[in-house]
């Protein structure tokens, strides 16, 4: 692979460029709407989950990962024995989305034909007892799992290392990988917020989407026309806010918690300048020339008033004009925890941009808390 190919995806892999590029495709790619859902059928998007599309999707992956092998820095991240288990777990998220979604375009496809989703026509042949074909056939999956665990266990090193030394700091010092997420808001928000309340938003607004999308037409079987909106938003708050977050926090993330490419030596000297700003100071320092006022209230006021209208004005004004129907049909309550654990949902790339691009770091920063 050229170094200047390595050096493209270098450039691409800063969070800076693939977030903005992942945020700005991921709705094309699961239209929420029709309006979305059209621009996806002239692009061709959706044979990505029909036909070849899989087949194209995992020689691309397997292509590049193993090109890619080639270079030294690159085998030294994704070959670290506790970070070979999160590549094999990225290539089976990838799998089984494949899969289910070809599963959901393959039910639509019959639906809009007038025939019965796939799972409901099965035939009598396909029916099979339990003992023995079932236990039998757990019975050597469950061999072949021991196997591959007793070869893992033999020719991959266990990531374990000396006692923890309070007198030495492992540099970079990062969570288990399921942690990684949490640790990788910590960039973005206040402890409180990226350690407490967006965990919590997300796994209750995940758990919280069967009991706000209460329609049983389509329960039972894989279908993505008839249920777009709710899982396109599952999918953002699973792929784009959690897996994503994994990934830059595993792979991209080095000594010094500063950012790396896939390419580049992880150099424990390198220093990124920040120079972290809150709102009160862009608008009076930066903009209106003046000192910061001593009173809280009237310097935080500006963050206040954009935090409140963010939570309290925007879901009534699309409840009045652009959601109106969506609004009907869901009702006060419904609709109401549905735009609180989105708004909460969509802060988190909203302030990943504004850092970026004003590097701003609190909206509300008080002596108690900081927003």
């Amino acid at each position: 692979m050229g170094e200047s190919v390595k050096h493209l995806v270098n450039v691409f892999s800063s969070p800076t460029i693939s977030f903005l590029t992942l945020f700005a495709i991921f709705f094309f790619i699961f239209p929420p709407t029709e309006w979305f859902a059209a621009i996806n059928r002239r692009l061709g998007i959706y044979k990505l989950w029909t036909g070849k599309g899989g087949v194209f999707i995992f020689t691309v992956m397997i292509t590049g990962h193993c090109l890619s092998l080639t270079d030294p820095n690159y085998r030294a991240i994704v070959l670290k024995p506790d970070n070979v288990p999160i590549v094999l777990l990225l290539f089976s998220t990838v799998f089984f989305l494949w899969l289910s979604m070809k599963q959901a375009y393959a039910n639509d496809a019959r639906l809009a034909q007038g025939l019965k989703p796939n799972e409901y026509e099965v035939p009598e042949k396909r029916k099979v007892l339990v003992w023995p074909d079932l236990v039998y056939t757990e019975l050597i999956v469950m061999v072949l799992c021991m196997v591959g665990l007793l070869v893992w266990s033999i020719v991959l090193q266990a990531p374990l290392e000396e006692p923890a030394d309070p007198s030495l700091t492992p540099n970079p010092s990062k969570a288990p990988w399921y942690f990684l997420a949490l640790q990788e808001m910590l960039v973005y928000f206040d402890p409180w917020l990226a350690g407490v309340a967006f965990p919590t938003v997300i796994i209750v607004g995940l758990m919280a989407i069967p009991y706000i999308d209460t329609d049983r037409s389509t329960s039972g079987y894989f279908s993505f026309q008839n249920r777009k909106l709710f899982i396109s938003l599952f999918l953002f708050g699973w792929l784009v806010l959690w897996v994503y977050m994994v990934i830059v926090g595993t792979f991209f993330r080095g000594p010094g918690w500063n950012f790396f490419g896939p390419f580049e030596r992880w150099d424990p000297h390198k220093v990124a300048a920040l120079n972290n700003v809150n709102l009160s100071e862009i608008i009076y320092v930066i903009a209106l020339k003046q000192t910061l006022p001593d009173n809280v209230l009237v310097r935080e006021i500006w963050g206040i008033l954009l935090t409140s209208f963010y939570f309290m004005g925007i879901p009534p004004l699309l409840a009045k004009f652009r959601l109106k129907g969506f609004f009907e049909r869901m009702g006060s309550m419904k609709y109401s925890w549905f735009m609180f654990l989105s708004l909460m949902a969509l802060s988190l790339p909203i302030k990943m941009i504004l850092r970026w691009s004003i590097n701003l770091k609190y909206m509300i920063a008080t002596p108690w808390f900081n927003i």
